[in-house]
């Protein structure tokens, strides 16, 4: 065997047991982080400082997610980048959303009121990204060109309003 063919053959093994290097910032999904505010402060960046107002509860569980700001990846099952979750306090809340890199992002936020982890369209409270109308027509999926913001190295801040039925 040539040396390049082992080594691609020590590299895909090593990536099915999880122990290659890890895919570049940009190439990865589904990370589960804490809320961190030292990852907003005005040089950490890139990041987003999301305050999430109009929280009726505080009862069950806030879910912020960012998103990749693209049409294959707003809102599709499993595409987003960072997930934090934290006991709702009614009112507003802030959170420190890091990113990968600058780029184009949206956000997604979640009030499951109850903390059963499902969606309750009765009760669950939904928010996104420059705050675009939700509705029967868009089944609660706006454009991600209605929701999309660019993000530089610093951090930038927004505010979002939580809806509820």
């Amino acid at each position: 065997m040539k040396r390049t063919t082992i080594a691609a053959s020590a590299i895909a093994a090593l990536s099915l047991a999880g122990l290659a290097a890890p895919a570049p910032a940009e190439a990865q999904y589904r990370e589960k982080i804490t809320h961190d505010p030292s990852k907003c402060v005005s040089a950490a960046g890139p990041a987003v400082s999301v305050t999430i107002n109009g929280i009726k509860a505080s009862t069950g569980t806030i879910r912020v997610q960012s998103y990749r700001g693209t049409k294959q990846d707003w809102l599709e099952k499993g595409r987003w980048i960072y997930r934090m979750e934290a006991p709702a306090k009614a009112g507003s809340m802030t959170f420190c959303m890091p990113l990968p890199a600058p780029g184009k992002y949206g956000i997604a936020v979640r009030h499951d009121v109850n903390g059963n982890g499902k969606t309750d369209i009765f009760t669950d409270g939904g928010a996104m990204s420059n705050n675009p109308s939700i509705n029967i027509f868009n089944l609660g999926k706006p454009s991600y060109k209605k929701t999309a913001f660019d993000v530089g190295t610093g951090v930038k801040t927004m505010s979002i309003q939580m809806r509820y039925r």
